[in-house]
This record gives C-alpha cells, sequence and structure tokens, in this order.
C-alpha cells in the first residue's frame, strides 16, 4: 500500500529525473528559475485525459506569457507519449513515471474512490511549482473539464 500524500503550498517539490515523449531525460531541478504547471493524468489517449491535454495545449501561451512550462506527467511508456502528443498536437512535453514513483511523491497516486470502491491509481492533480522549487498550488482530484479555466482564473493568466 502507497502512504497518501499531500503537498501544501510552500513544500519544496519534489524533485524527479524522467524521460518524456522524445526519450529525453528532463529533471526538475535544471527548471529553476522559471515557474512550472505539472498536471498529473490516468491514461494517454482516454476521453477525459485528452480533453485536459487539449485544454493545456490550446492555453499554453497564456501560461507561458507568464512564466509557466507545462508538462503532463502519466504512467505511460514514452513510446505511447509520443504517439498522443502526435494525434492530438500537443506542444508541451509529456512525462513517463510507469513505476509511479514520482506520481507518489506529489500524493497523485494513491487510494482513489471510483464506483463506490477504494482503488489505487492516479489521481488527476495540478502541481503549480515556483521559480524557487517550491509548490504554490497543489490541487488535487481535479476534473478533466474546465480545470484549465479555473487554474487560469486563480493564476491571473
Amino acid at each position: 500500500m502507497i502512504e497518501d500524500v499531500h503537498l501544501q503550498p510552500g513544500d519544496e517539490a519534489p524533485d524527479f529525473t524522467l524521460p518524456d515523449d522524445a526519450g529525453h531525460q528532463v529533471r526538475l531541478a535544471d527548471l529553476r528559475g522559471q515557474g512550472v504547471v505539472l498536471y498529473a493524468y490516468p491514461a494517454a489517449m482516454t476521453p477525459g485525459c485528452t480533453t485536459e491535454a487539449c485544454d493545456f495545449r490550446d492555453n499554453l501561451d497564456a501560461f507561458a506569457t507568464a512564466g509557466y512550462q507545462v508538462y503532463g506527467l502519466s504512467p505511460d511508456a514514452p513510446e505511447k507519449l509520443a504517439r498522443f502528443r502526435q494525434a492530438e498536437r500537443l506542444t508541451f512535453g509529456l512525462l513517463s513515471d510507469p513505476d509511479h514513483q514520482v506520481l507518489a511523491a506529489y500524493g497523485a497516486y494513491g487510494t482513489k474512490s471510483m464506483y463506490g470502491r477504494s482503488t489505487q491509481g492516479v489521481i488527476r492533480s495540478t502541481f503549480v511549482i515556483g521559480s524557487d522549487g517550491r509548490v504554490e498550488r497543489a490541487l488535487y482530484a481535479v476534473k478533466a473539464t474546465g480545470h484549465v479555466g479555473r487554474l487560469r482564473r486563480d493564476l491571473e493568466v
């Protein structure tokens, strides 16, 4: 059983090094000096995850203008992420965490309720990480639809 974690504003964002959809290693520490929006989703090429990814894609300029780089995070293999990125014309990096270690460190993998049953899985979540590497926002159990718009309003971007 994985211990459930919930990050709070001000917490140091757990560092990671993960492969992206192109096979390159992305390390959070290398992104210091800029903001990062890291969103966790259960599976590429599913309806909800596609809706959320396309919403981030369509709002990417606003996040970039405000100094945020966007990354999606899922347990999918880089090859599947590459197909997803191409199929949906995504213009931001997708990170692969097949062993769920980074997802768990962020509290985005753990116990969730699905159809009245408790299961272990990816909890759709979004983390806003400041240029100093600290968590500015940790949003858990977000909805795929409308989430990006609410995030933009909250961040005033």
